[in-house]
């Protein structure tokens, strides 16, 4: 692990010396970062903030409750981390059971808990949906448990079985929820979400006011980033690239894969399509110098009737239903 973080240190100090870049959010995330410890995240933080400045920045970092952690997150937000991204999954004990998540819905109220006591008030839970066993009511308790725990931000992802997994290799035997059951499950998420104060604005992600995920905005307006670390995805200067998914090869300094050009006006819509903002004039002046198209408000509008979108004069967006078929829509839209 210390070599692992000294390359990712390495890595840094380069970057910031060839790019001369500043920065305002950094993100801890993908597997689960807090295995790292406390103090290698911290002097992961200073060499970012160090290298690009982080002034007034948004700082995430991602964590599975379960194990005692109350030390960790005060030793984190000492070093300046005040945002935290907690994998709850499920207030419910038995989907965590079939989920195969190795903690309670007990002990991730008291991991929230000792965030807060840390000075972490800044919190966002994952939920899975449609899950074996899962029924709105189970649901809903899910959700006011977020809200009891203080969240302010929810991530509230529909099950996706990846081969090579546990699951995958099971899954002629999950019992999981056909494909209406599904979508009724992800509109009642976002019905039960927004009671709770919790407004969607983004496909998968919900927030209390003011506390939408900066980070994660950068990747949906499309704006540039770096990843350090097996893996990780870049998109800088008008291209994108990503880092060897091999230890080995990250540790050993191979470079990183080149994957192509980005940022162009159609991966840009794409995007803007996953937020509830949607697809409008103002951003696409800022970045193209040109209004959304008028052949794609025309096929926006034609399925303004069946509830899927919501159109005016300036834009349009996709309706919690619209989501639901957001990759057939987009390509649709955006194909005229």
């Amino acid at each position: 692990m210390d070599e692992y973080t000294d390359c990712i240190i390495d890595n840094i100090k380069y970057e910031s010396e060839r790019t001369g870049r500043t920065a305002d959010t950094l993100y801890f995330g993908g597997g689960t970062p807090s295995l790292l410890g406390a103090k290698r995240i911290i002097r992961i933080v200073e060499a970012a903030r160090a290298g690009f400045g982080l002034e007034r920045a948004e700082i995430t970092v991602e964590a599975n409750p379960g194990e005692e952690l109350s030390g960790f997150f005060r030793e984190i937000r000492a070093a300046g981390v005040n945002r935290l991204s907690l994998g709850l999954q499920s207030a419910d004990d038995g989907e965590l059971r079939l989920l195969g998540r190795r903690h309670t819905a007990e002990q991730a109220a008291r991991c929230a808990a000792d965030a807060r006591e840390a000075g972490l008030e800044n919190i966002s839970l994952d939920l899975m949906l449609a899950v074996q066993g899962q029924t709105e009511e189970s649901l809903r308790r899910s959700v006011e448990f977020c809200a009891r725990a203080g969240a302010r931000h929810v991530s509230a992802y529909l099950l996706k079985i990846e081969p090579g997994t546990a699951y995958y290799k099971d899954k002629e035997n999950l019992k999981l929820p056909d494909e209406d059951a599904t979508a009724e499950l992800y509109l009642s998420a976002c019905e039960i979400l927004e009671q709770s104060g919790y407004h969607q604005y983004e496909i998968s992600n919900f927030a209390k006011n003011g506390m939408k995920s900066r980070h994660n905005l950068k990747y949906w307006h499309c704006e540039e980033y770096l990843g350090f670390g097996p893996a990780a995805h870049s998109f800088l200067d008008g291209k994108r690239f990503s880092v060897p998914r091999s230890i080995g090869a990250f540790l050993r300094g191979e470079p990183a894969e080149p994957q192509g050009d980005g940022g162009e006006f159609e991966e840009f819509a794409m995007l803007a399509l996953r937020l509830t903002e949607g697809l409008t004039d103002e951003r696409c002046m800022e970045r193209f110098g040109f209004s959304v198209p008028h052949r794609m408000k025309d096929a926006a509008r034609r399925f303004q009737p069946g509830g899927l979108t919501v159109c005016g004069e300036s834009g349009f967006h996709f309706t919690p239903r619209g989501f639901l078929l957001s990759n057939p829509l987009t390509v649709e839209i955006l194909s005229v």
